[in-house]
Order: C-alpha cells, then structure tokens, then sequence
C-alpha cells in the first residue's frame, strides 16, 4: 500500500477541519514583501489550485507548507498543530514537494526512487513501497525502473518525481506548476495521473497552476492570490462560475 501510517487518523476526529491553517502569515524578503497578512484554511479536499499572476505568491506559499520556508510573521498550522511543532524530517515525510522542474539523481530510476526514503535521519517504520507499483501509480511501466534517470523525456522525469515523492507514503502532495514545461498532451496526462493519484491513494494535493483549465477540470478548491494577498477562497465550482471578487473575475477573464 501506498497509504502512509498515519492516514488513517488525520483529521479523522474531524474531517471537515482544515489540512492546512495560515494565520496573519506575511514573507519578506529584504524591503519586499511576498506574502502580506495571509490568513486562510485549506481543506482536506482532493486538490486544491492556487491562481493568480506572476509574483503573487503561490510558489511561496506552498514552500511554507512543509518547511522549505518559514514565515516572517504569523502561523502555519498543519493537521491542527502549529507546524514548527514537526521534526522536519517527519514534516517532509507526511507532505511530500514536487518541483517546477524534475531534478534527477544520478543512476537509475531506482536509485532515485530509493534515495526518497534514505534522506534524513527520521527513518520509516515499515517497509517502503515497491518500486515497480509506485511507478505503475504514476503511470509508468516497472521497466522504467532500470532506466538511466537523466535520459527520460521531461514528462516522464516529472512522474518520476512524483513517484519519488510517494515513496515516503505522503498525506499530501505538493505541486509547483508540475506541467509548466511540458507540451500540453503530455501535461494532460500528467494533471489525469493526479487526479487520479488523490482519488484512489487518498493523496491532498496542493497545486501552483498558470493554467486556469487545469485548476478548473483537477481541483474541487481553488485559492486566488494577488501581490501576496488573498483575493478570495472556494469551491473551484463557485470560484470560476460566479467570483463574489471583480479581481478574480478579471483575471479569469483575462486568461480565457
């Protein structure tokens, strides 16, 4: 199984308590602020988008959700606690991160899939997932697994890193603009394998999207991000069919 350990019990006392909580969270780099007083919930939902234009602070917003960054000001809370109370490690575990551009170790398919579960000093419990059934869940056949990794195509090192991600039974996956370099039939595929990933593993995907078709056929939430700011949160349905903010709906004008 794929399921991670502790599945199970998150958020089963309360499955309609958010995953994620961001309270009055603002990021500064320098003079510039990226994020500005965000407050927001995220929910256990199948997959969530987040939308808006460049520099609004999408990207740095899903780096503070396992840690890549830590916020200024203000708190983030994960699974109810806040989460600076995770050992990193064990953070990384439960909310795996895939990245705008697949990096690849060097040798085999394998080897990168394995070295997810050898990284940090947080060891697994039990045994890690089988190669072979990891990357037929991301849609690749078992005999990519003795394939050199940096020869793939860009499609397939992507569903690599996906797979690598899901070695450590993750709770929640999250994406940054995982189709961004990829030509749209591959990136179709990619969006369906996961969809699919979240419905049948029971994987939360938090997901940076340019492409507001993608937020709109993947997601069941959406989240609108302008200058840092939250411009409005909802159901992907309500977002893009009546948008209670004129920002929203310009910008989802502007990119039809």
């Amino acid at each position: 199984m794929l399921n991670g350990p502790d599945r199970a019990s998150l958020g089963r006392d309360d499955p309609a308590s958010p995953l994620f909580s961001l309270r009055h969270v603002t990021q500064q780099r320098g003079d510039v602020t990226i994020l500005s007083d965000l407050t927001l919930d995220l929910p256990r939902t199948e997959v969530t988008a987040l939308i808006g234009p460049s520099g609004a602070g999408k990207t740095s917003l899903i780096r503070l959700l396992n840690r890549l960054d830590d916020p200024s000001a203000g708190d983030v809370l994960f699974d109810g606690k806040p989460i600076t109370s995770y050992p990193v490690f064990a953070l990384r575990r439960r909310v795996g991160f895939v990245f705008q551009r697949p990096t690849m170790f060097d040798g085999t398919v394998a080897d990168n899939l394995r070295v997810a579960v050898s990284l940090g000093a947080e060891r697994q419990t039990t045994e890690a997932p089988d190669v072979a059934r990891v990357l037929e869940a991301v849609g690749l056949d078992g005999e990519y697994a003795t394939r050199q990794a940096d020869r793939l195509s860009g499609g397939e090192q992507q569903r690599v890193s996906i797979a690598r991600a899901l070695m450590t039974r993750p709770d929640v996956l999250l994406l940054d603009e995982p189709t961004s370099a990829l030509d749209p039939e591959v990136a179709e595929r990619l969006l369906s394998t996961v969809v699919q990933l979240s419905r049948d593993r029971g994987v939360a995907v938090v997901m940076v999207t340019h492409r507001l078709s993608e937020a709109q056929r993947a997601s069941t939430f959406t989240v609108m991000l302008e200058a840092g700011r939250l411009v409005e949160a909802g159901t992907t349905k309500q977002i893009f069919s009546s948008a209670t903010q004129a920002r929203t709906r310009a910008y989802i004008a502007s990119t039809e």
